[in-house]
């Protein structure tokens, strides 16, 4: 995944495909043969907004993980970018969404943390739990041994 910024917004991804059907969320995909985390970066930046972005800024990991279907291990990216109009995009609809408006939109459960350790410039490996519903039923941040988020028994 890749976190597009300019100043204080994030050019993010409202999806229209599932996973995450509606919720905002950067750009980002899976691994082509022959093809690194960062080298996928670079790719999926520019095939979802057309932005050849010079380097990536690695910031931290995420693993997701459930019962079903749903197993994700990502690389997050920070690439610092000039503004410029939201482009049109395949996957749905790309926005910028102010950092002071992003705990005021819909995302996925995991990227509120993330998002927050992008702003402290901390490097994170986060690791959540989902049930077959993909209801988080946790989420932990290893690198300080920190449990984020539980959901009540």
């Amino acid at each position: 995944m890749v976190i597009l910024r300019a100043d204080d917004q994030f050019l993010l991804l409202r999806r229209a495909k599932p996973p995450n059907v509606g919720l905002y969320a950067p750009v980002g995909g899976k691994v082509d043969p022959y093809e690194d985390p960062y080298q996928t970066g670079l790719r999926e930046t520019l095939e979802e907004t057309g932005i050849a972005v010079p380097k990536l800024k690695y910031v931290g990991s995420l693993v997701e993980t459930s019962p079903v279907a749903y197993n994700w291990w990502c690389s997050i990216y920070l690439a610092d970018i000039a503004w410029q109009p939201a482009p049109p995009c395949d996957e749905g609809r790309l926005e910028w969404i102010p950092c002071t408006q992003l705990d005021q939109i819909p995302t996925p459960p995991t990227d509120a943390a993330v998002y927050q350790y992008v702003a402290r410039e901390q490097p994170f490996a986060m690791r959540a739990i989902f049930d077959a519903e993909l209801r988080m039923l946790s989420l932990a941040e290893e690198i300080e041994g920190k449990l984020l988020y539980e959901i009540p028994h």
